[in-house]
């Protein structure tokens, strides 16, 4: 699939964006994200990766458009706080509810 980012063309197919992030670690996920394989990526660190270009030069916007259209899934950053809001609230226990919050996995 053609798109564009920072106004330069690529051509991505969803096995390439998948073999480009093997071995990849995920940084922190504070905005943006998109979920490759069963790992959250920032949105910014997918785009430097599958365009080997500087974070500065894209917005996370151009790198969810482009991996939605691929089929991952894509969360932005009010979603992903409504979520761990959600389920914290769901939880009766102190500890679980803290764990939840910070961002933790839950296992209920």
């Amino acid at each position: 699939m053609r798109c564009v980012i920072a106004r330069f063309p690529f051509e991505l197919t969803k096995a390439g964006v998948l073999e480009s992030m093997k071995g990849v670690k995920p940084e922190p996920v504070t905005g943006d994200s998109v979920i490759i394989g069963r790992r959250h990526y920032p949105a910014k660190q997918v785009g430097q990766v599958i365009t080997r270009q500087d974070r500065r030069d894209f917005s996370g916007g151009e790198v969810l458009r482009a991996m939605a259209q691929l089929g991952f899934t894509c969360r932005t950053a009010s979603q992903a706080a409504e979520t761990a809001e959600t389920a914290a609230a769901r939880i009766v226990d102190p500890l679980q509810r803290a764990s939840a919050m910070l961002g933790a996995p839950m296992s209920i």
